[in-house]
């Protein structure tokens, strides 16, 4: 969240980039719980200096009469001390759930819009293939390699769940090690981390854990959810720690499952694998000092674009726009590869679709986790937080089968993932894929 005293002392920008982001947040309701609570906070100390004399008045030598109106004052001060506390205490929860709806501000150069067209382009990376044949999307390759099959997902799982088969199975573990090595090159610490959160650590990294419009499953009886990226659980790694200056920042990616609702998504290029319940991901976290964060987001998408730039995908960045951004995020770097299962009328042969992103939140996650590091003029200071996606499997997954499949439903493999996967090239199934004759009716 923002400091409050930042959010009073430039009230007008931080309105102006609640409406740029087009959020809906009362900057007006902070400020005011914020003095509130400050004239609350001068009222309660003003009585409890009178109670420390009245205590002090108390060990004196006092007749009757006199220690019975210090005794009388006491109670009085005691009373009013409590009225004051539980007023405080009811001023602070209602303070401090109207600062959380409050975005992080947007780094001056974002660009400003409502919707994910007006992101900007800022660069382009590879040239989108030329096919002499009719491509298929990944939907079709996945089911004609017998690599993918969503029906029975549904089946046992319910819709936008998925079996991986065959060699695709291979191919994810081929992703997730790639990514693993070139991250372990760079000085990151590896995780796998837990699949569940607790609520407290979702507020604090930016999600809301219950509700219509969550994104997460709660788990229903003991405060937890299943997590949405390993974002949360390396980012509630340190909560309310202190870390050593000397050791920032802090270099970590993490391997998870990743469990999302996907409530109100929908369309034609949520199909297939880009958007589902549940994908494999390794994510990258930075705890750093506030001076490092900018360079350091620019090294993680630098990471990215040397993921995806081995893969042999076009691709291309772009600078996420205020009405798109994550209400923690400073700013967003977005990769969208080039997808040839894509192709509309207005765009005959692919689009572009996103496949990573990455953050920084400064300080803003921080202070809701409290994770703070000890300066040098002794004082404890929050530090900068930062995340990127290494590689979300299933969009790595479609992109590939969609930009390297040949035109006799073979699929080759990128050549730095042959090392990892043990094969070159996925071919149709000379068997037959299917052992069912019919389904049986109940």
């Amino acid at each position: 969240m923002l400091d409050y005293r930042f959010i009073k002392e430039n009230l007008d920008a931080v309105k102006q980039n609640i409406a740029n982001r087009n959020m809906q947040a009362d900057a007006d309701l902070v400020v005011a719980l914020y003095d509130e609570r400050t004239a609350l906070v001068t009222q309660l100390q003003a009585l409890q200096q009178k109670r420390n004399e009245n205590a002090a008045a108390m060990k004196q030598k006092l007749d009757d009469d006199t220690r019975q109106t210090y005794i009388a004052e006491g109670k009085s001060l005691k009373d009013n001390i409590a009225v004051l506390e539980t007023k405080l205490a009811e001023t602070e929860v209602k303070l401090d759930e109207a600062a959380r709806q409050i975005p992080n501000m947007a780094h001056p150069a974002v660009p400003v819009g409502k919707v994910d067209a007006e992101n900007l382009e800022v660069k382009k990376v590879g040239t989108p293939r030329t096919f002499a044949f009719q491509p298929k999307d990944h939907v079709q390759l996945g089911e004609s390699l017998d690599l993918i099959d969503f029906d029975r997902g549904t089946k046992v799982s319910g819709q936008k769940f998925y079996y991986l088969k065959n060699e695709a199975v291979f191919l994810e573990e081929a992703l997730i090690m790639y990514a693993l090595a070139i991250l372990r090159k760079h000085g990151f610490t590896t995780f796998i981390t837990p699949d569940v959160a607790r609520e407290s650590v979702l507020k604090g990294i930016g999600f809301n854990p219950r509700g219509n419009e969550s994104n997460v499953y709660a788990l229903e009886g003991d405060g937890t959810c299943l997590v949405a990226t390993a974002e949360i659980t390396l980012g509630g790694y340190h909560s309310d720690e202190i870390l050593k200056k000397e050791a920032l920042p802090l270099f970590y990616c993490g391997l998870s499952h990743c469990f999302r609702r996907e409530a109100g998504a929908a369309g034609h290029f949520s199909k297939g694998l880009y958007r589902v319940h549940q994908f494999d991901k390794v994510e990258m976290f930075v705890y750093c000092l506030p001076e490092q964060s900018e360079e350091i987001h620019e090294k993680l998408r630098l990471i990215e674009e040397e993921i995806f730039s081995g893969l042999g995908l076009p691709f291309r960045v772009v600078d996420t726009c205020t009405g798109d951004l994550g209400a923690p995020a400073y700013r967003k770097w977005d990769l969208e590869a080039w997808m040839p299962g894509r192709a509309t009328a207005e765009s005959p042969l692919g689009d572009y679709g996103e496949v990573t992103s990455t953050s920084n939140c400064t300080d803003y996650q921080a202070r809701r986790l409290n994770v703070k590091y000890h300066d040098d003029d002794g004082k404890n200071k929050y530090v900068h937080m930062l995340n990127g996606t290494a590689v979300a499997v299933g969009r790595a997954m479609l992109a590939i089968l969609e930009n390297y499949q040949n035109e006799d439903g073979s699929v080759t493999v990128p050549p730095v993932l042959v090392p990892f996967c043990g094969f070159d090239k996925i071919g149709p199934k000379k068997d037959i894929a299917d052992p069912v004759y019919h389904a049986v009716k109940k």
